[in-house]
């Protein structure tokens, strides 16, 4: 069994409004000096396989499918033996 931590985020020339409306608030509270943030998604999930390259199959095959969106979104994953 592994564990998988995958992360997905906005590709860079995509706007992020929601990191922008945090970025703001942020400001609002004298948080003056963070900038430039954007929102991701954070997943963990266990994977039921026998060999780690099967594993990632699942895993890479997951996030391409529906965990992140190809045309707008990148995505990594690191995956641990459980």
């Amino acid at each position: 069994m592994y564990k998988a931590i995958i992360t997905v985020r906005l590709r860079p020339s995509i706007l992020d409004p929601e990191g922008k409306a945090i970025e703001q608030a942020l400001q609002s509270l004298d948080f003056s000096a963070l900038s430039g943030l954007r929102v991701g998604k954070y997943i963990e999930m266990n994977v039921e396989a026998t060999e780690r390259d099967v594993a990632e199959q699942m895993v890479d095959a997951a996030c391409g499918k529906l965990l992140a969106n190809p045309v707008m979104e990148d995505y990594s994953y690191e995956l641990h033996e459980a």
